[in-house]
């Protein structure tokens, strides 16, 4: 039922994406302010910040006008989001989506628990799966901004369901990351950021 409401929230949200273009041709242009962070192609090396590369362009619009609105803050994100406009945003974002994301490593230690979470959730504390959303291979659902999270850096993602928890970061459609991550325990975060950074 768990699974079934979440697909159907995901369809909902279907129908209002972003439809806006941007030229990533432009965007690799204005990107120069971005490289220190996240590299020139997108695959930041620092595990703090997120990889770009190949993340879906519905979802790092909505990212960059949520840090521009204040929907989601980082005091580093705030100052580099303050001279962007509109196409701006649609630009970079068309940009980081076209390169090809570098593959990252899961913690043969915890693929096992990790795996257990991603794909079956856990139903004993209600944890939804992340596949439901997410996918098998952690690609995402683009139509939905539900983000790509196969290879990205685990240290990145703990971060971010420690802040969907501790309701530091509110931006997700529905509450539905701050209700699935309200769930997790320190030790189920820990695994399944893991198992997301070896999915390909």
């Amino acid at each position: 039922m768990k699974k079934l409401t979440l697909l159907a929230l995901a369809g909902l949200i279907v129908a209002g994406g972003a439809n806006a273009a941007g030229d990533a041709t432009a965007g690799k242009t204005k990107s120069a302010t971005c490289v220190a962070c996240h590299m020139t192609d997108g695959n930041s090396v620092n595990p703090i910040w997120p990889k770009l590369a190949g993340q879906h362009y519905d979802y790092l619009v909505k990212q960059l006008s949520d840090f521009r609105a204040g929907n989601r803050t980082d005091p580093t994100m705030a100052a580099m989001v303050a001279p962007l406009n509109d196409q701006d945003v649609l630009d970079l974002a068309a940009y980081f989506s076209s390169q090809t994301q570098a593959p990252g490593a899961a913690n043969p230690d915890l693929v096992q628990q990790g795996e257990q979470i991603y794909t079956q959730g856990n139903p004993a504390s209600g944890v939804a799966a992340c596949t439901a959303c997410h996918g098998a291979s952690g690609l995402g659902m683009p139509q939905a901004r539900f983000p790509r999270v196969g290879g990205q850096h685990p240290d990145y993602v703990k971060k971010q369901l420690n802040d969907f928890r501790a309701g530091v970061r509110g931006n997700d459609p529905n509450g539905m990351m701050r209700d699935v991550a309200m769930k997790l325990t320190d030790a189920e975060i820990e695994a399944v950021a893991s198992y997301m950074a070896g999915l390909k």
